[in-house]
């Protein structure tokens, strides 16, 4: 009993932890999610495909308090709903057919990448 709620306190911060990103950069949690989830036992593949899966709580609710702050554009959902899951269904088919180590450098780098952009722009 006292394992589980320890395992289950961890689950809330690590939690926190994506909710916050999430909320804060509107997306970006996955990239806490994962070595959260791997810290805390997933191997890598299943730490990929549940943070995909606690993330749509996290962007339903973040884009309700945008949205009832008025910060939203709708002209961009249909063109990028398309993009977004074309990318989903791609990537999740490819995930399946890569290494656990090409993944992961693939990850690191979009995350540098991703760092540099901003750090730069």
């Amino acid at each position: 009993m006292i394992k589980r709620t320890a395992q289950n306190g961890r689950r809330i911060f690590c939690g926190t932890a994506v909710g916050l990103a999430s909320g804060l950069f509107g997306g970006g949690g996955g990239m806490i999610a994962v070595p959260l989830l791997q810290k805390n036992g997933y191997v890598e593949k299943s730490a990929h495909a549940t943070a995909i899966l606690v993330i749509l709580p996290v962007a339903i609710f973040s884009f309700i308090l945008y949205f009832v702050q008025g910060i939203y554009d709708f002209s961009v959902l249909i063109p990028t709903a398309i993009g977004v899951t074309a990318g989903g269904l791609l990537g999740a088919k490819l995930f399946g057919k890569m290494s656990v180590k090409f993944v992961n450098i693939l990850f690191a780098f979009l995350q540098a990448l991703a760092g540099l952009f901003l750090f730069f722009r």
